[in-house]
């Protein structure tokens, strides 16, 4: 994503207590992963015993935060049969559960009964809301906070009950 890292590390090293984070979109045109992407289509799987090969910097920010009690968690809610984007994304995931995170997946066909918000977003310490905005091709445009009760409230629901309903990523196949 365009937003500067060092920004957001800043951001999710701050966190006392919790992070979490929703991700609605099944394709995200990330210009930093294009290169991993297309050696993922050309049949390049990450070998979950070779480390040094995947580890990457936002696993030690995952990694140093989750060390000091942080939960971070991330749910996923897609589209079956998934995109060729979230079949890549799941083959890494192992990744991010390697550093701590916990990660659990909805088939969207789960999902049609819950108020969810119009946006990604991240939620840290139940206060804090980042939203994640993307253009039509999934394309990062911008992010906007906000430390509004009300949504912060909103986002906090809907992550829950997205996660009840969500299959944990051990189980969860595409």
């Amino acid at each position: 994503m365009a937003q500067s890292l060092s920004n957001f590390t800043d951001l999710i090293r701050s966190v006392e207590r919790s992070a979490v984070h929703l991700e609605m979109r099944d394709v995200y045109a990330i210009p930093n992963e294009d290169e991993r992407f297309a050696a993922w289509r050309q049949g390049h799987r990450l070998d979950p015993d070779d480390r040094e090969s995947w580890w990457r910097p936002w696993l030690d920010v995952v990694q140093e935060v989750t060390s000091k009690g942080v939960r971070l968690r991330r749910a996923r809610i897609v589209s079956e049969p998934p995109s060729e984007y979230i079949r890549y994304e799941h083959s890494f995931t192992f990744t991010n559960i390697a550093a701590g995170e916990e990660i659990r997946w909805l088939p969207r066909r789960l999902a049609s009964g819950l108020a969810l918000p119009g946006n990604d977003f991240w939620l840290f310490d139940g206060r804090l809301v980042q939203f994640n905005v993307f253009d039509g091709e999934g394309r990062w445009v911008h992010t906007d906070q906000t430390d509004d009760q009300a949504t912060a409230g909103l986002c906090a629901d809907a992550f829950e009950a997205v996660w009840e309903r969500a299959t944990p990523h051990d189980k969860y196949t595409v």
